[in-house]
């Protein structure tokens, strides 16, 4: 974990104090280690302990709010960040026995407001953090309800007054509406959520100072810890030289059952929307110890429905492990529109530039029909390709998509027009529908977004005369194959139909040039008895007949559209490729797909020494070698 060093600001330091050094971030992390193996004074309630003093101190507990944060629904809350809609990390072995969320790179946050009652005003800095297991078994359960599953939440929860650190126990389903069965004694019920009646208990809080800010995230860690005789929950405000803890009985025990582990700032219960200022980014890492290394697996699920208006972006990818456990790590940002929830996102975007699942960034400039992704056999996206000629002819677009998801089949033509099995269909602006498949298919203004039940995803824009195209992925790490995945998850290599490999060249040359035309894309096209585009405009297949890229480019072309790109926030690592779309396609507007966007792990259009816009590429001006 990152911390930050902060200085003490309770008075000017004298004497021997006076020349003592600030604790530095690693002292941090020495002392928060210490305190976990020190008793505190009693064995349940309330404690607090303050850098760089090694005990606890027992302090008066509260109760916990009267609001619940409650279980997801049945069906989640779709393109929202929580609802049901959410990463998690799983463990890849093992069992979870303690987990910690804290977030990074948070920036532009400003704001966030929430409602406390059902059906009230928002409260200014109204928020709860909640670190959540999965739903479990346990012999606590209804045995007349099937469906009844245990749940666990560690929460922080501040109302905009003060905040209170608890944990909130469920028994989601406990019973169907009209059955008379009551709640265990000491339990309170809910009918808010889950298609029937379900039970949830308190522990006692544990009190923290005052209004605690959001604009302080960056600051916040926040651990659930199941490993001995008493179940414990801590929180710091402030970079860990303040810790809170409450310490308390098992009321339930999800034991060896904890595989998954949810976390983020959420509404204040009630299914609320925790709602920040448009521009807010935040970084989200959920740590997990199992007793292993390996990087945690992640999967699309969520259990709380409670949620928070911002969307997830570009993926980080594995993180190397953070002692003391390895970490899922995700971005989420506000004013976004129409977003998925991805464990990993690949696109295809612009004219044309790829972007892998495992980070590999090259153009592919072939025209025709071409399978984008595939993964086992119940889903596949493909792509339809168009030449930019007669203007640039060594350049494509994407005009249509369509995706497989187990028997059911869905295709945008021409960016707009939909089709679902094979049939036209209208979607309005807004409209959704969940066909019988689980199969999902939204619009919000110029997107559509279609998503299965297992958290696979295509998500088709359009932008004028092209489409900018993304996949999702529910799981990962996942055997993608296609014009978007990588052999062995290794963003060096590409793989055709056939098996053969290619090792992307630190710089672009000839040889790459060949494969990507010579036997890659080929391998990839779609023949016309397996297309999922026959109701779409038909386009020719083909071939560019040398690369081009934005260094191609007309001189004041290319420094008028290079302008513009930086003008529209795009940073160095998307610079050429954000050039190219807006010299080709004429519009600034293309520009807004690389705003914010994380850089390609490889570079695959990296141009070999001795290129210059000047004096183009040597040895690249030719056709590809068919053989």
């Amino acid at each position: 974990m990152t911390l930050l060093v902060i200085l003490l600001t309770t008075g000017a330091p004298t004497g021997a104090a006076a020349s003592a050094p600030p604790p530095t971030a690693e002292d941090l992390q020495v002392w928060q280690t210490k305190m976990e193996k020190v008793p505190e004074p009693s064995a349940m309630g309330c404690f607090t302990a303050r850098y760089p003093a090694v005990t606890w101190r027992e302090i008066a507990c509260a109760a916990a709010p009267d609001t619940p944060m409650e279980p997801r629904t049945t069906e989640p809350t779709p393109l929202v960040v929580g609802g049901g809609e959410h990463l998690v990390a799983e463990s890849p072995t093992g069992s979870i026995y303690r987990a910690a969320g804290t977030f990074e790179e948070v920036m532009d946050v400003e704001a966030v407001r929430s409602q406390i009652e059902a059906g009230g005003p928002d409260v200014a800095n109204a928020y709860t953090l909640q670190l959540n297991t999965n739903f479990f078994d346990t012999s606590l359960c209804n045995p007349n309800s099937p469906g009844c599953q245990g749940w666990q939440q560690f929460i922080f929860a501040n109302d905009g007054t003060s905040g209170l650190l608890f944990i909130e126990y469920w028994l989601r389903d406990y019973a169907a509406f009209g059955d008379p069965t009551p709640c265990p004694d000491t339990w309170s019920t809910s009918t808010s959520f889950g298609g029937g009646v379900s039970c949830y208990k308190d522990t006692p809080a544990t009190p923290v100072a005052a209004n605690t800010s959001i604009k302080l995230m960056e600051k916040f860690a926040l651990t659930g810890d199941i490993t001995g005789a008493e179940t414990k929950v801590t929180f710091t405000p402030d970079n860990g030289f303040t810790l809170y803890q409450h310490s308390g009985a098992k009321i339930l025990d999800v034991g060896t059952d904890w595989k998954q582990a949810e976390f983020n700032v959420f509404g204040y219960g009630n299914g609320a929307e925790a709602t920040f200022n448009e521009d807010a980014s935040i970084r989200v890492r959920t740590r997990i110890d199992y007793g292993g290394t390996a990087a945690p697996l992640c999967a699309t699920a969520g259990f709380t429905a409670e949620s928070n208006n911002l969307f997830q972006i570009g993926f980080t990818g594995a993180p190397p492990p953070t002692a003391p456990g390895p970490a899922l790590v995700f971005q989420q940002k506000g004013g976004m529109g129409l977003a998925s929830v991805n464990c990993d996102e690949a696109l295809t975007v612009g004219d044309t530039h790829q972007v892998t699942f495992a980070g590999l960034l090259y153009d592919f400039q072939a025209s025709g029909d071409f399978v984008e992704a595939q993964v086992g056999t119940d889903f596949e996206v493909q792509s339809r390709k168009v030449s930019g000629a007669p203007t640039w002819p060594n350049t494509s677009l994407n005009r249509s998509a369509g995706v497989r998801m187990g028997s059911t089949t869905v295709a945008v033509c021409d960016g707009s027009r939909l089709f679902v099995n094979g049939a036209s269909a209208v979607m309005p602006p807004g409209g959704s529908v969940t066909l019988p498949s689980g199969v999902r298919i939204q619009r919000a203004g110029n997107i559509h977004h279609v998503r299965d039940a297992s958290g696979n995803s295509m998500r088709v824009e359009l932008r004028g005369p092209y489409i900018d195209l993304h996949v999702g992925l529910g799981r990962w790490p996942t055997t993608v194959r296609g014009l978007l995945g990588n052999p062995g998850n290794d963003p060096r290599r590409l793989e055709a139909r056939d098996g053969t490999q290619f090792v992307v060249p630190s710089t672009f040359n000839a040889q790459f040039f060949n494969f990507l035309y010579g036997r890659f894309g080929p391998s990839w096209r779609v023949p016309a008895s397996s297309s999922l585009l026959a109701p779409c405009s038909q386009v020719a297949p083909g071939n560019p007949t040398a690369p081009f890229f934005a260094r191609d480019l007309p001189s004041g072309l290319r420094l008028s559209a290079e302008s513009r790109c930086r003008q529209a926030g795009v940073q160095q690592a998307w610079l050429e490729s954000c050039t190219l779309d807006v010299a080709v396609l004429g519009t600034a507007l293309a520009a807004a797909v690389y705003v914010g966007r994380v850089a390609p792990v490889v570079d695959g259009n990296r141009p070999p020494a001795g290129c210059s816009p000047a004096g183009g590429c040597r040895g690249l001006d030719r056709p590809f070698d068919s053989d």
